[in-house]
């Protein structure tokens, strides 16, 4: 649209002398010819034109002519495009008011012909800050910032009204920046809301008091909430005003019970394992609630062992048992009971048993009434002296089926008619002896499934696959052949050397050598001795980051990261469920060595729940844990979007109402009309909102040009003063 072209003209003065010297040369010569005329001289009144012509030639008078250029009346159109638009019909109800408006905004403009344009300025607002909320007040001003105050003609804002910054006032609306609420303003424009949602919306919200970010595995942890009600007061309050919560572990149901709307509420869940635990408190829904996205919180818990208890039994005294030893007590989580036997009862020795043992091996205690207060046993070259009972093998046997953790560091008596095999640890063993005790030098190495478990992956100077690991080589094996179970490292001839199984809820793990102390003394470049026991002892303890099939969820900057461990080659993809129910197949990267990995942007704040495509499909809150799942929280605990989502004009009504301008719900008849009103008009009224007319121009052209030269008007005054003269003269 084109604006007209408006030519104004003005009269300025440009003096050839000061203006007090001609002011007061003035003034005395008009005090002159007072006197003349007082005194009857005729030519008095020829002698004042002589010097109102004087004057002008000193004041020097030219007309300046300006080409004036209308600029167009601004008119901010805010749309609120944050996720508590998504509630119900709101971004529909939005769209249309934003196309009602322009529409209408374009009319007006037509309706001037060209003479004050009308610029719309449209101004998305988003979700700048989980935590800080929805800042439309705060678009509003820097989508303004480059528009003079003199040319907004009004602001429209299109919003459910759950912004953070509702008592920001605009500088372009207000004309003084941010002030105090209440401050009058010289002529602001019209701010006007247009609501959506509708009236008597009822939500609840879950919101956590107080979480504790540590926890003792097997022990209780606390952590308090309420459940809040918002908006009009649903069917449900009066009778009892009790909410009803469960809490889930990981996904796996844990605590459940009713909660009094308003007030604090405790729960209790034991940790059961060691690692991040990820806590999830879920709020049943009501009939006719605005959203469930507020109905969930997760949060996640650390759990740490208090202490690590271990026992290591050492069936003799040799090279590799202090390695065993100093690995364990360098850890300060680690308390560690050892035992070794110095002598079998069957040697022949004239020495009496109290002089022999320093302290008495207490198998009945370890063994049948503690056991179970270990984390891990290491049987270190353990042979069957007759010390351990039946009974009390058959008692380790039970404890691993049971959830124990054990592992045999096997010797050369572990081939022999002594050997532990031939126990009733034998019934859960990985692997069986071949009676034979290999003698030579060999290079661990990693096999191809190792390279993938969490154990053996990426240990250091392992090599890459084609070249051969870094470390030094080992001198003794003791063959073995696999029965169940993962290898994960071989040794001579490619024979199993490392071996890990499950056994009903436990783990057990077997070492065919003796000889891993050499890594640690750095025998022939040494190896990572400390590394390798330390993933072994910690997988056996179901230490979480050692999972080899897992699936884990981290927060990331728009989103969160998704991983997959696994042993078995091939594609991997993850099922997500957003808090909105939409579910989406996630494809993941292969990363090496078994991990895969996937970003993923979201902009959708809350609970999203994941598994794995291949082995299970969520099919709703209340699903039973799949093997495979993870919960991925975006945003904080209790996002400020939807802390109140019901529609509301309390926080923008105080601006509106300063500014002159309406507050309107879209869902009672839709977008209002516009009108253009002159300024200290009224800016609404029944059934329309108004804009403001303003006079902004541009000066495209500006010309000078004097009245006349300065010897004309000298001229006339010399003319004027000569026929004073003549006058007087007769």
């Amino acid at each position: 649209m084109e604006s007209s072209l408006t030519a104004i003209s003005d009269l300025i003065l440009r003096p050839i002398a000061p203006l007090g010297l001609i002011y007061a040369l003035g003034a005395l010569a008009l005090a002159v010819i007072l006197v003349a005329a007082a005194r009857g001289l005729k030519g008095a009144w020829l002698r004042l034109l002589a010097l109102a012509a004087l004057m002008m030639a000193l004041l020097n008078p030219a007309v300046v002519r300006e080409e004036r250029e209308a600029l167009a009346d601004v008119v901010a159109l805010v749309v609120d495009e944050s996720a508590s638009q998504g509630l119900e019909d709101r971004r529909e109800t939005t769209r249309a008011a934003a196309e009602a408006v322009a529409a209408q905004i374009e009319r007006l403009a037509d309706a001037e012909g060209g003479r004050r344009p009308i610029e719309l300025r449209r101004i998305e607002a988003s979700m700048s800050d989980e935590a800080a909320g929805t800042r439309l007040m705060t678009a509003l001003d820097e989508g303004l910032a480059d528009v003079a105050e003199g040319r907004l003609a009004g602001a429209i804002l299109i919003t459910d009204g759950a912004v953070a910054d509702g008592e920001l006032r605009p500088a372009a609306l207000f004309g003084g920046g941010e002030g105090e609420e209440g401050a009058e303003a010289a002529s602001p424009a019209p701010l006007h809301v247009l609501l959506t949602g509708r009236e008597g919306e009822t939500d609840r919200r879950l919101v956590v008091e107080n979480a504790p970010a540590f926890g003792l595995v097997g022990e209780p942890a606390r952590f308090r909430f309420r459940v809040e009600e918002t908006g009009a007061p649903s069917a449900e309050t009066g009778s009892g005003a009790l909410a009803r919560v469960r809490a889930f572990v990981d996904g796996a149901p844990a605590a459940e019970g009713f909660a009094r709307l308003g007030r604090s509420t405790e729960f209790t869940i034991t940790l059961e394992r060691a690692g991040a635990t990820v806590v999830e408190l879920r709020l049943d829904p009501i009939p006719g609630e605005l959203t469930e996205r507020n109905n969930a919180v997760a949060f996640s818990v650390n759990a740490v062992r208090d202490r690590l208890r271990v026992l290591l039994v050492s069936g003799e005294p040799h090279a590799g048992e202090r390695t065993w030893r100093n690995l364990l007590k360098s850890d300060p989580s680690v308390d560690m009971a050892h035992f070794t036997i110095l002598r079998p009862p069957a040697k022949a020795t004239r020495a009496s048993q109290s002089e022999l043992a320093l302290i008495p091996f207490p198998t009945r205690e370890l063994f049948a009434e503690k056991l179970d207060q270990f984390d891990l046993i290491v049987l270190d070259r353990y042979r069957r002296w007759g010390i351990l009972y039946e009974s009390y093998i058959r008692n380790i046997a039970n404890y691993v089926r049971g959830g124990g953790a054990v592992l045999i560091s096997t010797g050369p008596a572990f081939a022999g008619f002594e050997s532990m095999y031939r126990s009733p640890l034998g019934e859960i063993m990985p692997a069986r002896p071949t009676s034979q005790v290999i003698e030579e030098p060999y290079l661990p190495q990693i096999t191809e499934l190792g390279a993938r478990h969490p154990v053996t992956r990426g240990l250091e100077g392992s090599g890459d696959g084609v070249a051969a690991p870094s470390w030094g080589r080992w001198f003794r094996q003791i063959e073995v052949a696999a029965l169940d179970g993962d290898i994960i490292m071989e040794g001579a001839n490619e024979r199993p050397l490392l071996i890990l199984n499950r056994v009903g809820e436990g783990r057990i793990g077997m070492l065919a050598s003796d000889q891993v102390w050499l890594w640690a003394r750095g025998y022939d470049g040494g190896g990572p001795q400390a590394e390798l026991l330390r993933r072994l002892a910690h997988w056996l303890m179901k230490e979480p980051e050692l999972e080899e099939e897992a699936l884990t969820a981290e927060p990331a900057p728009g989103g969160f990261t998704v991983e997959r461990r696994s042993l078995t080659p091939g594609e991997k993809s993850v099922l997500s469920r957003g808090p909105d129910g939409v579910e989406t197949l996630i494809p993941l990267e292969g990363a090496g060595d078994g991990v895969w990995r996937a970003v993923v942007a979201t902009d959708v704040l809350g609970v999203h729940r994941l598994a794995d495509a291949a082995e299970s499909v969520i099919s709703g809150p209340s699903e039973r844990r799949t093997p495979l799942s993870a919960i991925a929280a975006v945003g904080p605990p209790s996002p400020a979007e939807f802390a109140d989502p019901v529609s509301t004009a309390e926080h923008l009504a105080p601006a509106a109402e300063a500014s002159g301008g309406a507050v309107r719900r879209l869902s009672e008849g839709g977008a209002p009309d516009l009108r253009r009103v002159r300024e200290g008009r009224a800016q609404q009224g029944a059934g329309w909102i108004g804009l403001t007319r303003r006079e902004a121009y541009a000066v495209r052209g500006v010309s000078l040009a004097g009245l006349a030269p300065a010897w004309v008007f000298f001229g006339l005054a010399a003319l004027f003063s000569i026929a004073a003269w003549r006058v007087e003269g007769r």
